[in-house]
């Protein structure tokens, strides 16, 4: 069931990060945070981001919500995963970073709530769809 769910999660959540990164918010990071961005990504720590963030929202908020038929476990405990996660990037940031913009944590901390839920929401219905 895991990489069933697993399987369902991750493209999901790389399309909605993608279009928040890609379109959204582009020109948000680089204004705020351009003078600390490296100028080519490394690309292994991203995706190993991706794959172990996803791992979090199917094991503690996805395959709970389907054992408990909760459409709605899934979108309170995926934004909660998600500010909580974004919170320990962010907020550590922000205690130990010279000229860490404050509004870089509250946009993230606001994103990282608002993609686990919809990601986990999504994952959700889609599971339910294919009879998971």
């Amino acid at each position: 069931m895991f990489l069933k769910l697993y399987a369902i999660a991750l493209p999901v959540f790389f399309a909605i990060d993608m279009l928040w990164l890609g379109l959204v918010a582009k020109n948000f990071y680089r204004d705020q945070i351009g003078f600390l961005m490296k100028s080519d990504i490394n690309w292994a720590a991203a995706i190993v981001f991706y794959l172990l963030f996803v791992v979090g929202l199917v094991l503690f908020v996805i395959a709970p919500a389907l054992e408990k038929n909760s459409w709605t476990h899934a979108l309170l405990f995926g934004a909660l995963f998600g500010l909580i996660t974004y919170a320990t990037y962010d907020l550590t940031n922000l205690a130990t970073l010279k000229d860490w913009p404050l509004m870089v944590t509250v946009v993230d901390l606001v994103w990282g709530a608002v993609l686990a839920a919809s990601v986990s929401t999504a994952s959700y219905f889609i599971a339910r769809k294919v009879g998971l």
